[in-house]
């Protein structure tokens, strides 16, 4: 945005530009006293630069019908989704990430669910015109180390993966600086990782994406069976945060979680209750079900488990359990060394 178009007194607006910052943006990225030294303002002139610019970053609390009809008339569909840097993936979900709500990418563990999500933090800082949203990415870890040197072997290979971005575009690209990592270990510093840190970060528009890798680890650690009510007020505690983030901050929100064996003691129910694999089901129950706006699920097949992909398939599926805009389908993936690939042909509904 442009600092012309900010409701400041002139002689604030001709600091800042006189410090050489070119939007509001970038005025952003700057704490109070770092932009009381740049621009030698008052500490009240900076406290409402940083608010203006903030609120106009962020847009309005309440919109109405007729805005967001313009809206969705003005911008096209792709700025409103996430891409996940895959023809075919992008088509099962219709565009990508949606910009507003939790999705959820559960699946056993080897099945794709942290490659991809190291995928969306390269994609996110893509301009909008290849799919991204221009920003960084916060990720939570939770119960393993940040996979950097796979990470870098991503980056590496971005050329290779996004055939459709211009060779140049990727090269000036800096994905290692763009991405925010936080280590925790129980469910209070996720809370706390969620409520204060991670604002910081989207309200400046430093990232745009937040990933939680898993979200059901604190929780399987900290609370047993036994405590079931107040796991219950922990998770939509957990769910309500990270649903005023998405809402406020038009981000996108990737919550991976594990499985867990789905045994007629748990009250499993076969059928159109289980679209996916009737032996696993997401964990944490139907409490942290109703945060979501999508569930994702991964699967991989085993040869040793006998049927299933012929040789030399595709041994990968990604299905669309539920969301508000997409019927149940599915598709075929690959993990490779450039990244997450879509299987053309594969897609199912």
């Amino acid at each position: 945005m442009d600092l012309d178009q900010l409701d400041l007194n002139p002689r604030i607006i001709a600091a800042v530009k006189k410090a050489k910052l070119k939007s509001a943006k970038e005025v952003l990225h700057y704490s109070g006293p770092d932009l009381q030294r740049l621009t030698s303002l008052s500490s009240l002139d900076v406290q409402q630069l940083l608010r203006t610019a903030s609120s106009r970053l962020r847009g309005r609390g309440v919109s109405t019908a007729l805005h967001l009809y313009q809206q969705t008339q003005s911008c096209p569909a792709q700025s409103r989704r996430l891409s996940l840097g895959c023809p075919v993936l992008d088509g099962l979900l219709r565009g990508g990430l949606p910009s507003d709500g939790l999705t959820e990418l559960a699946g056993p563990s080897s099945a794709g669910k942290t490659q991809l999500a190291l995928q969306l933090c390269l994609t996110v800082q893509f301009p909008r015109r290849h799919g991204g949203l221009e920003s960084g990415a916060v990720y939570i870890c939770t119960e393993d180390v940040f996979p950097d040197p796979r990470l870098q072997q991503l980056i590496a290979q971005q050329r290779r993966l996004r055939t459709d971005v211009p060779g140049d575009v990727v090269d000036r690209m800096k994905f290692g600086d763009q991405i925010f990592i936080e280590h925790v270990a129980d469910v209070d510093a996720l809370l706390e990782c969620v409520r204060k840190k991670v604002p910081v970060l989207l309200s400046r528009g430093m990232a745009r994406l937040v990933v939680i890798d898993s979200v059901a680890a604190p929780f399987r650690c900290e609370f047993d069976s036994a405590a079931s009510v107040p796991r219950a007020r922990r998770l939509q505690a957990l769910g309500g945060a990270l649903r005023w983030l998405s809402c406020t901050f038009r981000s996108p929100v990737l919550c991976i979680n594990q499985v867990t064996e789905a045994t007629e003691e748990q009250g499993a129910a076969p059928g159109p209750q289980s679209p996916w694999d009737e032996r696993v089901s997401p964990a944490l129950g139907m409490t942290w079900s109703h945060q979501l706006l999508m569930r994702l699920m991964a699967s991989r097949h085993r040869p040793e488990e006998g049927g299933g992909a012929a040789p030399g398939s595709p041994d990968r599926t990604l299905r669309v359990i539920f969301a508000p805009h997409l019927p149940p389908s599915s598709c075929s993936y690959t993990v490779n060394a450039e990244g997450v690939r879509g299987t053309p042909g594969t897609e199912s509904c």
